[in-house]
């Protein structure tokens, strides 16, 4: 893994200047509320557009389209998992997001991906275990793949960001 090659910030996913967004997208990948809305509204009706050529999209897996008026010229959707308790595979399911967002980043000559925290919305998946989640494959990742230059995991709140700012470091130091 590269050193520094994972930052964390607080702000607003659809400003960030990477190759691509990460998108905490529904099934239907034609928009809905939170992080989802607010990518569709920023990038405008062809993102809207293009996700209809590109869905659905199962829980756990990732499509990529265009950014559009977006900074970033990528948006990568994954579908995270609604949170049942931790009995119906959620874990799995949300692991699975990041590694289908990052092999398709790698797959299409990426180097700089932005992530939000997927699933700890609406989708009620709880935060810290999520953060783990998160960084465990994102860090597993990158030790076996080099193609990816910088991750940036993009909090909404100062809270989200100190949670993995303190589960990386933990994860750091061990």
């Amino acid at each position: 893994m590269k050193e520094g090659a994972i930052t964390i910030v607080q702000g607003d996913i659809t400003l960030m200047k990477v190759d691509a967004i990460v998108n905490a997208a529904n099934t239907s990948l034609l928009g809905g509320g939170g992080v989802d809305g607010a990518i569709h509204r920023a990038a405008g009706p062809q993102l809207l557009a293009e996700c209809r050529t590109v869905g659905p999209c199962p829980t756990g897996e990732a499509r990529i389209t265009g950014g559009y008026r977006l900074p970033a010229p990528y948006v990568i959707h994954t579908v995270g998992p609604v949170w049942h308790g931790g009995t119906q595979g959620e874990d799995q399911l949300l692991a699975s997001c990041y590694r289908s967002a990052l092999r398709l980043a790698i797959e299409h000559g990426l180097s700089t991906l932005a992530f939000p925290s997927i699933s700890t919305g609406a989708y009620r998946f709880p935060l810290e275990r999520a953060c783990r989640i998160a960084l465990e494959e994102t860090r597993r990742f990158l030790r076996e793949e080099d193609c990816l230059a910088a991750v940036t995991f993009v909090c909404f709140s100062a809270t989200d960001r100190e949670v993995y700012c303190r589960i990386l470091a933990e994860m750091s130091a061990s």
